[in-house]
């Protein structure tokens, strides 16, 4: 609690900036209004979107197992309807942890392709140290893709990319082309140091190029969801890009200096940046270690393909 609690606390509040009206939801949850018919849910893991209109409850991530019922009810303020459709902007379960409990009322899953694959078979993550077993078969994916994907709902088109490599192998962005709101996932953490899960397929310099291919679609207007954190403009998307690719550079400089991981933490390559980026489950030291193993990660991954 202490510490983790308010800022949880934090970051959930102030999502519900001046851009969102506050409805009544459940308890720890919060749901903001972006567009007439584009909500946004915050506190049952990673943001959820939901997107309403006649031609059905369109939902973007489903947070964590243990709140699905608060969820479920979350999106009972929004709209009466059915769920029709869910979309997982990848695998991990604080986003498609509700999968199941939707599933089960006749809600379709769609995600990325190595979403289902991830999702099918245990996962072992080097950051937490810990095997993540298979999701049960109904949680899985039902409609797949490779890059690219388009509904046309709701007065809307709708458009999903496949990123890949940045926090996973299976991001996936949201594009909502006339409402001009996207979806990044957890490509973008507002006002954090970014969770990369390497044993995922994700990487430090993939998540810069994901940024770096997303900036381009994206205008002053734009209202950017991040993955976790508050409502964001193409401006904060920008802090954050500038932070990432300062670090990796200063990191990079010490590793070509021959410095170890350890060498390299205790130099604080990102001491400028750790007053509004650092938080509890990524501390400076914490940060710096992931970027430094990613580096190391990727370099290997090219001389192997060179060596073929």
């Amino acid at each position: 609690m202490g510490y983790r609690y308010k800022l949880s606390c934090l970051l959930i509040s102030a999502l519900l900036m001046s851009s969102l009206q506050a409805q009544k939801a459940p308890p720890e949850l919060q749901v903001g209004a972006l567009t007439d018919n584009i909500h946004v849910i915050a506190g049952a893991g990673g943001n959820i979107a939901v997107f309403t209109g006649a031609d059905g409850v369109f939902v973007i991530d489903d947070g964590m197992p243990h709140v699905v019922g608060p969820v479920a009810a979350a999106i009972s303020t929004i709209t009466a309807a059915p769920v029709r459709m869910i979309f997982n902007t990848h695998w991990h379960f604080d986003h498609a942890g509700g999968n199941e409990h939707f599933a089960a009322n006749g809600t379709i899953i769609i995600a990325h392709d190595n979403v289902r694959r991830r999702m099918s078979t245990a996962q072992f993550s080097r950051l937490f140290n810990s095997e993540t077993k298979p999701s049960p078969y109904a949680a899985l994916p039902v409609v797949t893709f490779d890059n690219t994907v388009t509904f046309h709902l709701n007065g809307d088109t709708v458009v999903a990319t496949h990123i890949p490599n940045g926090h996973t192998d299976g991001d996936a962005i949201l594009q909502f082309s006339e409402a001009n709101v996207t979806h990044l996932g957890d490509l973008f953490f507002n006002g954090r140091y970014p969770v990369i899960d390497i044993s995922g397929g994700g990487s430090i310099e993939g998540m810069i190029a994901a940024v770096d291919t997303v900036l381009p679609m994206l205008n002053a207007d734009t209202k950017v969801i991040p993955g976790h954190g508050p409502q964001a403009t193409i401006e904060e998307l920008r802090a954050y890009q500038d932070m990432m690719s300062t670090v990796v550079s200063r990191v990079r400089i010490l590793m070509d200096e021959g410095k170890s991981v350890d060498e390299i933490v205790a130099k604080r390559p990102s001491i400028n940046f750790d007053e509004q980026w650092a938080w509890d489950f990524m501390p400076p030291d914490r940060w710096i270690r992931i970027v430094y193993d990613s580096l190391v990660n990727e370099a290997a991954k090219t001389a192997a393909n060179k060596s073929e």
